[in-house]
């Protein structure tokens, strides 16, 4: 059988993900990757906190004075909002609704840019303050965490955006399914990982 024949909404399976030996495969070895993606950031949240205020005499930043808490609050609310975009359009992928899919990830996309563009605009204010990559440990380890993050917002955005323009004439198939589905997996990690950005980075970092 030809995975990449468009199916009809009666043949489409209730999980096309894991519809075939290879998509189960793929699923599997992205839930592996992810594992290992766990463990870096686990290293650099270990880092940041071991290194956070750590600063030359005299020049040192606090986050208590550094951070903008209401700035974090609205890049995560767009991170929160885009994951829910995300699965919608993996609810609309499992009933063989391609063009809802495709309008729930071009929106997804779109809060994801509006994040990265907080994101710049940030780096840009502390850089400006004088807090950059190599004013102090406590800067590079910032930088680091929160800019690998930001980096893996990049990529998702980039693997969303050539799924949707590879696939726009395609429709959907059990070859591309899983596709969808794992870059879905890799928005929701990213979002899950800022949780804790926000969490330990900033709400921690103000409060205490």
């Amino acid at each position: 059988m030809d995975l990449k024949t468009k199916f009809t909404p009666q043949s489409w399976s209730e999980h096309p993900e894991a519809a075939t030996v290879e998509g189960k495969n793929k699923v599997l070895g992205f839930w592996i990757f992810l594992g290992g993606e766990t463990v870096l950031f686990a290293s650099l949240f270990a880092t940041f906190l071991a290194l956070k205020n750590k600063g030359p005499s005299g020049m040192e930043f606090s986050t208590q004075n550094l951070f903008e808490l209401p700035l974090a609050f609205i890049m995560t609310m767009l991170l929160l909002t885009s994951s829910l975009t995300s699965v919608y359009a993996m609810y609309h992928m499992k009933n063989y609704n391609f063009k809802a899919m495709q309008g729930w990830l071009f929106i997804t996309v779109l809060l994801g840019l509006g994040f990265l563009g907080f994101e710049i605009y940030e780096f840009t204010h502390y850089i400006h303050e004088g807090f950059t990559f190599t004013q102090s440990a406590f800067g590079s380890s910032f930088y680091t965490l929160v800019g690998t993050h930001g980096l893996h917002v990049v990529i998702g955005l980039g693997w969303i955006i050539l799924l949707m323009l590879r696939n726009a004439k395609r429709g959907l198939n059990l070859y591309n399914a899983p596709k969808f589905f794992i870059a879905s997996l890799y928005w929701h990690f990213i979002d899950v990982v800022w949780v804790f950005i926000f969490t330990v980075v900033y709400l921690m970092g103000v409060i205490k």
